[in-house]
Parts: structure tokens; C-alpha cells; sequence
């Protein structure tokens, strides 16, 4: 079937196609640094394990190992993948001149100049994330720490990237998405839950007391059920953060990542309920698998059902924003890369070419019998020409064509680092 026709059969049921990847071309989403070089960053040394509940597993020669093997990399997938992508960076890949390395409480601007050149060479904005683990002042904890020394430290830290996400927006000319998250919690069970709960509270208060303006970097508190080391209890539940992002809707966002939650529950279905109550929230999104929560994105049913609910709520008008956030070392990292893009670009069109407005009209009267029906033929819709003649819009390789050019990379650039 050619494109034409397939689109006629989207026209049949009252959808606009290019009307759906008009609007999908223009949404930004956040690709996440840290998938090249398996959390590594810049700042500590690569050979120490990680800490603070993350992990990556495998070793698939190739890893970036500086930052000009990561942005290489990174200008790679960028043609690869359609859309509008942002950068999404953590605290620990600053850029040091040599002789000029600063410790994570006093980083600068000045020390994210290079991707800030990056981003402006790709037209791209930049969202980012201080980094609370794999670092000596992890006592294991951190932000919740009872050490007044370990707790400042950090808030200094997290104030020093609200400074930084200020001007990564003032460069850019984009919003900043700025996600707090810590692996602060205990591998056993502990004799005081709330204790860390409050330091931990008034830790976030102090951070976020650092002026920035909230139309441009927009803090973000985010939870986990539990990371390695931390399985007994972890301090940023799921409770703890929505609550205090409820508390302080005026300075902070929810932050939902669809692989923090125990496995039987489903972040599609929370957002729809948060937005009923927040202008905003942002998003990450992985696959979980059991306990763990960071494998490559597929275009699944849940992934398919996050994107239908973004796109039902007018998430895409600027009430979700959207990152990626997974790491797998077991595969080429590049491909990691874009497969999860492509899946979450496919899954934001699919849920586009919804008719939205007729499936709730349905409901609303009463139609169930219709809107099953309905529901059930939008399922084998010729959508992979749609695709196509989107990534042919976007100017990058449709599906079969894209993976020989990484395999190319691979032989040429990634074998030599071996």
C-alpha cells in the first residue's frame, strides 16, 4: 500500500494525517546523554563502580569514554531519528579545561559551555539533572543525610544546577526541565522512615530557594520504589514526591518515570489523574522489566497507551514533558538510542492518529458497543506507511534502512575503542 492510500484510509475515519505529523515534528523530547557511555559521566573516575541504586549490566564494546566519542556519537543518532530532539543531561557530565575540574558543589555554567555549543549547532534545547549518586559524599545518603556536612554539600549541588539549568535556558532560548531524584533509601529495614523524609523535605525547600524563574528552568521532584542497595525502603517514594510537588506547585513539577512503580501499575493511567490537578508534569520514559527499570523502549502496548493519554489530555500543548531515560550495555548503545526514540516518535504519531474527539463523544453518550468496534479497527490501520512518510518528512531513514548505517559505525569508529 502506498502512502496516498494509506492515508485515504486514515481520511475514511475522519483523521488528518498530516495534521498529526505537523504537530508531532514540532514536540520536543529529551534524549538522555547517559545511554553512551553507561552513567560514567566526566567527573569521577570511570573505573569506580556505580553507586546509589543504578546499575548497568553488560559490556558491548564501544562505550564513549571522553566527551568527543560522546558527542560523535550523539551526532550520529541525531540522524537517525525524526522529530524535534532536546539534549538531557546530568550534572556529572561536565566538561573540564584541563587543570579546571571542580567538585559537583561548585560546578559553573562554564562547565557545560561545550554542550551548549552542541545544542546550538543542532538547533536543540537541553534539560537537566543533577547527579546525586556515584560520588565519595554519598554517605550512602545524600540529600536526606544526617550528616550536616554530606546534606550541604549536596544542596549546594542542587543549587549549583538550578544556576546552570539558568543558563542553559538563557543560551538556548528553551525551558529547562530540572529533575531532583536520589537513590537515598536502605537495603534493609530501617528503625526511622520519616526522619530522612523531613531532612529530605527541607533539603529540596533550600535548593529550590535559589532564584531562578519557573517559566524557564522547571524543577522537578521524581520517585522510586526502590534501586540496588536501597531495596527495603527508598526516601523519595512515590507518595513523598507527588505530595511535595502538590505542596509547591508555584516552584516545582511532578516528575513520573513509567519504570518507578511497583510492576503492577501503570503510569498511562496516572497521567490523566495528575492532570486534573497540575497545569504540568513531566515525564520520563523507559521499560520496565520486573525490578528493573531501565531497558531500551519498545512500541508496546504501555508505551502505546503512555503516548494515547499524553496526546487525550493536550499533553502535547505543553502539559507533559517528555525524556527518555534508560541505559543497556549489552547492546550497540547507538542503536539503544534510537530504537527507543523511533518507538516513542511511533507511538506519540499512533496515538495522534486517534480520532480523539469521536472516541470521547462515544463514551460520553453511552456507546460502548461503537466505541469498541471503533477502538479495535484503529488497530490495523496501514500506520507503518504513515510512519515512513513521516521520517521521510523529518529527513531521516525509514524503518529497515537505518540500522546498516550503525552497523557502519560501528566497523569504522566504535571497533577502535576496543
Amino acid at each position: 500500500m502506498s502512502y496516498a492510500e494509506a492515508k485515504a484510509k486514515y481520511a475514511s475515519m475522519r483523521i488528518d494525517v498530516e495534521a498529526a505529523m505537523d504537530k508531532l515534528k514540532n514536540v520536543p523530547v529529551s534524549l538522555h546523554c547517559w545511554q553512551g557511555d553507561d552513567v560514567r559521566g566526566f567527573d569521577t573516575d570511570p573505573s569506580k563502580p556505580l553507586t546509589g541504586g543504578i546499575q548497568t549490566t553488560g559490556n558491548y564494546p564501544g562505550r564513549a569514554r571522553n566527551p568527543e566519542e560522546l558527542m560523535a556519537d550523539l551526532d550520529k543518532v541525531l540522524t537517525l531519528i525524526p522529530g524535534k530532539p532536546k539534549m538531557n543531561l546530568h550534572a556529572s557530565y561536565a566538561i573540564f579545561e584541563e587543570g579546571q575540574w571542580a567538585d559537583r558543589d561548585k560546578l559553573e555554567p562554564k562547565h557545560f559551555a561545550k554542550w551548549v555549543a552542541f545544542c546550538k549547532a543542532h538547533n536543540c534545547g537541553c534539560d537537566f539533572n543533577p547527579t546525586f549518586f556515584s560520588h565519595p559524599m554519598c554517605d550512602p545518603l545524600t540529600l536526606s543525610s544526617p550528616n550536616e556536612e554530606t546534606r550541604k554539600f549536596w544542596i549546594d549541588h542542587g543549587k549549583a544546577c538550578i544556576r546552570i539549568s539558568s543558563y542553559l535556558a538563557e543560551e538556548l532560548g528553551q525551558p529547562v526541565i530540572m529533575n531532583i531524584w536520589t537513590g537515598d533509601g536502605f537495603k534493609d529495614i530501617p528503625a526511622d522512615r520519616m526522619g530522612p523524609r523531613v531532612r529530605y523535605k527541607d533539603a529540596i525547600d533550600e535548593i529550590l530557594s535559589e532564584p531562578y524563574d519557573f517559566a524557564n528552568v522547571k524543577p522537578c521532584v521524581e520517585s522510586k520504589v526502590f534501586g540496588i542497595g536501597v531495596e527495603a525502603y527508598t526516601v523519595g517514594s512515590a507518595e513523598f514526591a507527588l505530595s511535595y510537588a502538590a505542596m509547591n506547585k508555584e516552584k516545582c513539577l511532578p516528575l513520573m518515570d513509567n519504570g518507578h512503580y511497583h510492576p503492577t501499575e501503570v503510569v498511562s493511567d496516572k497521567i490523566p489523574a495528575l492532570l486534573a490537578f497540575f497545569p504540568e508534569l513531566a515525564l520520563h520514559v523507559t521499560r520496565p522489566i520486573r525490578w528493573d527499570s531501565d531497558h531500551v523502549v519498545l512500541f508496546d502496548d504501555e508505551t502505546k497507551e503512555l503516548c494515547k493519554e499524553i496526546v487525550r489530555c493536550s499533553g502535547l500543548d505543553g502539559r507533559v514533558d517528555i525524556a527518555l531515560d534508560y541505559f543497556d550495555a549489552s547492546i550497540n548503545r547507538i542503536s539503544a538510542w534510537v530504537v527507543g526514540y523511533r518507538n516513542l516518535q511511533k507511538a506519540l504519531l499512533f496515538a495522534l492518529l486517534e480520532p480523539t474527539e469521536t472516541l470521547q463523544k462515544m463514551q460520553n453518550e453511552g456507546n460502548f458497543t461503537e466505541l469498541m468496534v471503533v477502538m479495535e479497527e484503529l488497530k490495523t490501520l496501514p500506520f507503518g506507511e504513515i510512519w515512513d512518510e513521516y521520517c521521510r518528512m523529518c529527513n531521516v531513514p525509514v524503518d529497515g534502512e537505518w540500522f546498516a548505517e550503525v552497523k557502519e559505525y560501528e566497523n569504522k569508529i566504535l571497533e577502535e575503542r576496543k
